[in-house]
């Protein structure tokens, strides 16, 4: 559809995949999201939730798209071994890195979870897949009426966000970020405002925070405080800590309702339409 805009949550988890009874109505999938702008296909990260995605988009007709990674720890890009477009033809995929804070290349790292003894399968066999670096802070280039912006995010190894723009609506994906960096603070509510979407990395709350400051997370009250400072209209919590269960999603969702009306807990299937 031409007026099409959404974004889709694949996974929602963070540091590393939750099965469970504690994880089955938010979901235990580590960080994929969906986006469409129309005619365009966009997917940012490739966790583990990017399995079941692949699987779907092989039901339909090769196509070409992005995917964009927030940046390359392994929730992050556990799902590429298993994305079945990678490994047709068929398919065109551009994949993007942009936090990269010295000479090494998105290719690099790929290569060096799929080879042996670590994955059977190299790297070279993702035949679809063609590898590209950017500098977080600047445009993706592209060629349609879809703008993506991107901006440096505070996350050990550097991190990217990114700002979806089209037909006058935005989502922004926020994650892994951690507060805390007055540079990055500062440039953060200019990159969100307005948006009617904000994903944001809510690993923790206020009161845990302390007990892990610089591991590269946020908290759902930074969250709530960035939809304020951004007019945000709709902020959605993500990257849940892997040992919170649904029931405690809940809790956080109902306090976080209550501190900025509108607020919603990311889920595994949630769709999102500006």
């Amino acid at each position: 559809m031409a007026d099409e805009f959404s974004l889709r949550c694949w996974g929602v988890r963070g540091s590393t995949p939750t099965p469970g009874s504690s994880t089955l109505r938010y979901g235990g999938e580590t960080s994929c999201f969906e986006i469409r702008a129309g005619d365009a296909l966009v997917l940012v990260d490739c966790g583990s939730g990017a399995r079941n995605l692949g699987m779907e988009l092989c039901k339909c007709k090769p196509r070409s798209f992005d995917l964009l990674f927030t940046h390359t720890h392994l929730d992050h890009i556990c799902g590429l071994p298993f994305f079945k477009p990678a490994y047709d033809p068929n398919f065109e995929v551009t994949a993007w890195a942009g936090h990269f804070q010295d000479e090494t290349s998105l290719v690099d790292i790929v290569s060096r979870i799929m080879s042996p003894p670590i994955f059977p399968v190299a790297a070279k066999t993702l035949k679809a897949v063609e590898f590209k670096t950017f500098t977080a802070g600047g445009q993706i280039p592209r060629d349609d009426d879809l703008v993506i912006r991107t901006t440096p995010l505070s996350h050990p190894g550097g991190a990217c966000g990114f700002r979806f723009e089209y037909q006058g609506k935005s989502i922004c994906i926020i994650t892994d970020h951690e507060h805390g960096d007055p540079e990055i603070d500062a440039a953060l509510p200019d990159f969100v405002q307005g948006a009617d979407i904000m994903i944001y990395d809510a690993m923790f709350t206020d009161e845990e925070y302390p007990a892990f400051k610089g591991w590269g997370h946020s908290t759902w009250q930074k969250a709530v405080q960035l939809a304020r400072e951004g007019h945000v209209k709709t902020p959605v919590l993500f990257h849940h800590d892997p040992k919170r269960s649904d029931d405690e999603l809940d809790e956080i969702g109902l306090a976080a309702q209550n501190a900025y009306s509108g607020t919603l807990v990311a889920s595994e299937g949630m769709i999102l339409r500006p």
